[in-house]
């Protein structure tokens, strides 16, 4: 036992890239065209906020937050899993395994954070047009902003550091990444503390930020047919917008969340693989996809600027 445990402090062994290695050819290209392309989304949107000047405002800053969060959260392991698969390594270290364990959980808590505050900021917006420069200005976006990620740090830091006291007899993970569940699975003796804490914090943080969210959308929306045809539709349309990006990461986090409930003798490694990559991977493309298609002004200005790059080129 000993010496398993001193063998998986080394390194770990990602079962699901060795399973991804007799089309490695096709998979990098998709991991890598799939991440050159959602970097350059993100990138376009960000630097389309940040130019135009009538795009300062709150909802739009929170708009990059969430794009750049994409961008976050892709670099933590699509790099690392298209030279994994070039390479031919599949193996990670244990201090780079809790690294990107750590990195990701932290993408997905500052993604759950981002989207309870924009559901406060259109709560704000709509309900109280006239005070809303006052409640919501640029510098408080900000400040929310700041405490988004320092929080989403913390509340991660403990579960990740507390993985990292854990005796692990194994060394073989079913994912083409490390994350926090994978590593307490091997975990020698009884990780009960590790699991209650880490479903315990999850718990609150998840339930208490989907209250608020789904309390600012129905309070949103009776304002809504309260309030003028135009001013309504431009807010209903601001919403679905809204909605739809939070349900797909709700949907894909519910998928990863699964896969943690089946019984690995009864899913294939396969499987397993499909559902956490295509999980992860779908709130970090379609949030730029659909804030990028859905916010109309945002739209225009990216249209224009990608016009002008590439006329620029020519």
């Amino acid at each position: 036992m000993l010496g398993n445990i001193s063998e998986a402090s080394t390194s770990f062994v990602l079962l699901g890239v060795v399973e991804m290695e007799k089309f490695k050819f096709l998979y990098s290209a998709i991991a890598l065209f799939v991440y050159i392309t959602t970097m350059f989304i993100c990138y376009l949107i960000i630097l389309v906020v940040w130019t135009e000047e009538s795009l300062h405002e709150p909802m739009y800053i929170f708009i990059c937050n969430l794009v750049f969060n994409g961008m976050f959260g892709s670099s933590t392991f699509l790099p690392k899993l298209t030279f994994d698969l070039l390479s031919g390594s599949t193996t990670i270290s244990f201090s780079g395994c809790l690294v990107q364990s750590f990195f990701l959980h932290s993408f997905a808590a500052i993604e759950v954070f981002t989207f309870t505050i924009m559901a406060h900021d259109r709560y704000l917006a709509v309900g109280e047009p006239l005070r809303y420069p006052a409640l919501m200005t640029n510098t408080r976006a900000m400040k929310f902003i700041i405490i988004n990620w320092v929080s989403a740090f913390l509340v991660v830091f403990v579960p990740v550091t507390m993985t990292a006291y854990l005796p692990l007899c194994g060394r073989h993970l079913n994912n083409v990444f490390c994350e926090n569940m994978s590593l307490i699975k091997l975990a020698c003796g009884d990780a009960l503390v590790n699991n209650i804490f880490g479903a315990v914090e999850a718990f609150l943080i998840d339930i208490s930020c989907l209250l608020m969210i789904v309390y600012c959308y129905i309070r949103t929306f009776i304002i809504c047919l309260k309030i003028s045809k135009e001013a309504c539709q431009k807010a209903i349309s601001t919403l679905v917008t809204h909605l739809a990006a939070f349900s797909t990461f709700m949907i894909a986090s519910f998928f990863i969340l699964l896969r943690y409930r089946l019984n690995s003798g009864s899913v294939s490694l396969a499987a397993h693989v499909l559902i956490t990559v295509i999980g992860l991977m779908t709130p970090i493309t379609a949030n730029p996809v659909i804030y990028g298609i859905r916010t109309e002004a945002l739209k225009i200005k990216i249209v224009r600027k990608f016009q002008k790059m590439t006329h620029r080129d020519f």
